[in-house]
């Protein structure tokens, strides 16, 4: 199966009329994220919101693909959260044969490719697993079909033009469920963290959910679209904080020009969308969160505007920006719903370092904030954005000599 076919692959199981049809399962966990909080309000039992948002994303990515929760403690749910975690790490890790293939000995001596090698294997036993339970045909069946049902009635249908095999749907799985668990909860982390710096952000977001919602118990799916607003809020953080900064990588099919810039066939090009938010030529004062200057305007995040491209643009624009987003305002609506926030004793919003690398999940919110990006990364978008690069004096381009991998 070629990339065109993957893709298509993906856009069957990710487009909106299946979004839709697991609305039950995000309302139905994000309630229960929320009696959790309540009980420990009551108590006045400090919240670690890093760890229950990648608890809620990872439990709604796992009913919507395979059906199961992982949430009750247990020898299964242990060995999801360490594949998961180690998953993670390994994502934003820093492999020198990314840019020099020729040094890929560095990566095996360091131990990073014997890491990726244990937890793929970890994971395509896992997957397996999921599968032949699915194609069990004693297997009870679920109300609901989940994505592994989905993708083994195309492979049964032989929908594509190429033979969808078991290898395929795996790695579609990996793709749903890694990339969609970490991004949607460092979202809601990230927005909760410039509303904290910002009171008055975050008062107006409040003040807008509890008079539209009036004494309802919970805000559903249907009642986010009238928060202008924390829409308004959500876009505003994703234009200062992209949580991929640099975006996936792209290899170029062929020879390009771009502004002068000649660029060769099969090069590895990033695009920096961090530092494109922060653009002043596009953006009235850009480093201020102002979440105002989206109300009015047709600007969206969903890759037709490209001064805001924190999920990339066109054919390869993430997938799975309905599902995320969808999300991220139910979640966020209910905790500005349901709670008053403050700051942890001994600690005032100047505390919140926006310039440090987040730590991992399980770390106090206001403590270090988990984002899905290496240091490298946002190393080079600092580097690119702040700075015009040149070759020093007396040297061109053509006296940079690149030993080609094999």
């Amino acid at each position: 199966m070629d990339s065109k076919q993957d893709l298509e692959l993906q856009i069957t199981i990710l487009r909106s009329h299946w979004v839709q049809l697991y609305r039950p399962i995000r309302e139905d966990e994000v309630s229960r994220l929320i009696a959790k909080i309540s009980k420990l309000s009551v108590d006045s039992k400090p919240v670690n919101l890093s760890e229950a948002m990648m608890c809620l994303t990872s439990t709604i990515i796992c009913r919507v693909g395979f059906g199961k929760r992982y949430e009750d403690e247990g020898t299964e749910r242990s060995r999801f959260h360490e594949m998961l975690n180690e998953a993670q790490a390994l994502f934003v890790e820093f492999f020198i044969s990314d840019y020099f293939p020729f040094m890929n000995w560095v990566d095996r001596i360091s131990g990073l490719l014997k890491r990726v090698e244990k937890n793929f294997k970890e994971f395509d036993t896992f997957y397996q697993k999921l599968i032949d339970e699915h194609l069990d045909p004693n297997r009870s069946k679920l109300e609901q079909e989940d994505i592994i049902d989905v993708l083994l009635q195309i492979w049964k249908d032989r929908e594509f033009a190429v033979d969808l095999t078991i290898d395929h749907i795996k790695a579609v799985l990996m793709n749903v469920f890694v990339a969609g668990t970490d991004t949607s909860a460092a979202s809601v982390i990230w927005v909760m963290t410039f509303l904290m710096k910002n009171p008055r952000c975050l008062k107006k977001a409040q003040e807008e959910v509890r008079s539209l919602m009036g004494k309802k118990d919970f805000v559903n799916e249907d009642d986010t679209q009238a928060l202008t607003y924390l829409k308004a809020v959500i876009k505003e953080t994703f234009r200062l904080q992209a949580i991929v900064p640099l975006l996936v990588p792209r290899e170029t099919m062929r020879k390009s020009n771009i502004s002068g810039y000649e660029i060769p066939a099969k090069t590895l090009v990033y695009v920096n969308a961090w530092a494109i938010g922060r653009d002043p030529e596009a953006w009235e004062n850009p480093e201020e969160f102002y979440p105002e200057r989206f109300i009015g305007s047709s600007i969206d995040y969903k890759g037709l505007d490209f001064e805001l491209i924190p999920f990339g643009a066109g054919r390869r624009g993430c997938l799975g920006i309905h599902m995320g987003v969808v999300t991220v305002e139910l979640a966020l609506a209910n905790l500005l719903y349901k709670f008053d926030w403050e700051m942890p004793t001994g600690m005032n919003k100047e505390d919140l370092d926006f310039d440090v690398i987040p730590g991992p999940p399980g770390l106090p919110l206001i403590g270090h904030l988990h984002m899905g990006v290496s240091t490298l990364e946002l190393a080079l978008a600092n580097l690119l954005y702040k700075f015009d690069w040149e070759m020093p004096a007396g040297m061109n381009k053509e006296d940079f000599d690149v030993i080609p991998d094999g």
